[in-house]
């Protein structure tokens, strides 16, 4: 049926008002879950219903729920909550004074890091050099070009027979295990530079983290993270380290440790020699600052919102007309080497990971202590809901018993919108809700600033 058509007969149906109801409880996501069935939630104690719920009573006797998918590119809605619950978890464990987080923890040694992966082969970028020659195969040996901010070429190699594109597709599947080596190591470095041992240093001090994961133009990964030094004692206070214990010296046992942490990889099919697998020539490490970062300093605000925005990133967010070819090549080498591994070898999972170009990790990751979770943030929306249910249903002295039982009977119906005017006019009222909620984010940064000055 035509996409008009049909959201016209939705908009002109007795029941539209009740299926707008029901898409904006999914946020109006883009590719709901349909499901059928019932839902009864009771006063644990006395067994009194306090409110029913059935899919029969809506319309086309369906109810719909998010999908959750955290990329932009699947789902505007569900990304634009994964990103907000991403920003307060970084920003809990950056600022403080939220989600149960101290504002001491503002106080402790704390740093934005970006490490990258290393060259597999000049690429074309930003910055031209003035070397000259040519390679083996007749092409320049580095970029000489000028290019514009979205010219397609960026990130596409000089010389796609010289780029190591096997290279890049170990190290990226290797990428989550140079990580957890490299806090490793970063943990014994400050063990060395407070001249304890690693056990005694455990005992004083502990390195929290949020990372994000983000594709570069060449299709490597490459990660951002806030890095934080805490005492030891009581979790749920998040204790100041000992006051020897400095950003400065944070900042040498991450340099340290980035320069020195290797990982030797297995051989690839058909290769003869192991690789050894390091973090490329380019790191940053910033110190971050409790402000608005006005004079040119990094600010604790805009370190959460740049993590937060690469959490919602993927492969299809660095896809242009030029680097097309360079990643259905890399894609296509991921599921070459998984067609000619051993049986026994790791390197069989890449055809897993093809379409991740060889990146198996995950996006978002924290240490445990660093500030809340992410499931905790969804555990908190969910009983936000809860109460208003029980407000609405006037039983408001269940709210706060911690006695309230949800029983429901559901079936799988299928995803998607029912019809493609009904996902259209859910994507419309997404936008409109996303333009709403940014303007008032920019009018109260707005008046925030007015009150500053």
């Amino acid at each position: 049926m035509n996409v008009g058509i049909s959201a016209a007969r939705r908009l002109r149906s007795p029941e539209f008002d009740q299926w707008l109801q029901g898409a904006a409880r999914t946020g109006y996501c883009s590719n709901p879950v349909r499901l059928s069935g019932d839902s009864t939630t009771l006063a644990g104690e006395s067994g009194e219903v306090l409110a029913q719920f059935s899919s029969a009573a809506q319309p086309d006797g369906l109810t719909y729920v998010r999908c959750g998918n955290r990329r932009a590119r699947r789902c505007a809605s569900c990304s634009h909550e994964y990103k907000g619950d991403t920003w307060h978890m970084i920003m809990a464990g950056a600022a403080g004074g939220m989600k149960g987080v101290p504002e001491s923890i503002a106080a402790h040694p704390m740093v934005f890091l970006t490490l990258t992966a290393p060259s597999f082969g000049a690429v074309h970028t930003l910055a031209p050099t003035r070397r000259s020659g040519v390679c083996a195969h007749g092409k320049a040996r580095v970029c000489g070009c000028e290019h514009e901010a979205d010219d397609p070429l960026l990130g596409e190699p000089v010389c796609a027979d010289c780029y190591d594109y096997e290279g890049h597709i170990a190290w990226q599947f290797h990428a989550p295990e140079l990580w957890r080596r490299f806090t490793i190591t970063v943990r014994r470095r400050l063990a060395r530079e407070l001249g304890m041992t690693a056990r005694a240093a455990s005992e004083v001090v502990r390195l929290q983290f949020a990372k994000v994961a983000e594709f570069q133009r060449r299709g490597a990964v490459h990660f951002h993270a806030i890095v934080r030094l805490d005492g030891v004692g009581d979790i749920d206070t998040f204790p100041a380290p000992p006051p020897g214990v400095t950003e400065s010296l944070l900042v040498r046992a991450i340099r340290s440790a980035a320069r020195d942490v290797v990982i030797t990889a297995p051989r690839l099919p058909g290769e003869l020699d192991e690789r050894e697998l390091r973090w490329g020539a380019q790191m940053d490490v910033q110190a971050i600052v409790q402000r608005e970062g006005l004079d040119g300093s990094l600010s604790d605000r805009a370190v959460a919102a740049y993590i937060a925005k690469y959490a919602t990133k993927a492969t299809e967010d660095i896809g242009g007309a030029g680097r097309r070819a360079h990643l259905d090549r890399l894609k296509a080498v991921a599921s070459e080497i998984a067609a000619g591994a051993e049986p026994a070898s790791e390197y069989v999972l890449l055809g897993k990971w093809a379409h991740m170009l060889g990146f198996r990790g995950h996006f978002s990751t924290k240490s445990r202590r660093y500030s809340v979770t992410l499931g905790s943030l969804r555990g908190a929306r969910r009983r936000w809901r809860l109460e208003r249910l029980i407000e609405r249903a006037g039983v408001e002295e269940h709210m706060h018993s911690g006695e309230v039982l949800v029983i429901g009977s559901w079936s799988f119906a299928g995803m998607g919108w029912l019809t493609d005017g009904d996902r259209a006019l859910a994507l419309e009222a997404s936008r409109a809700a996303r333009d709403w909620h940014d303007s008032r984010r920019e009018r109260h940064v707005q008046r925030e600033g007015n009150d500053d000055a």
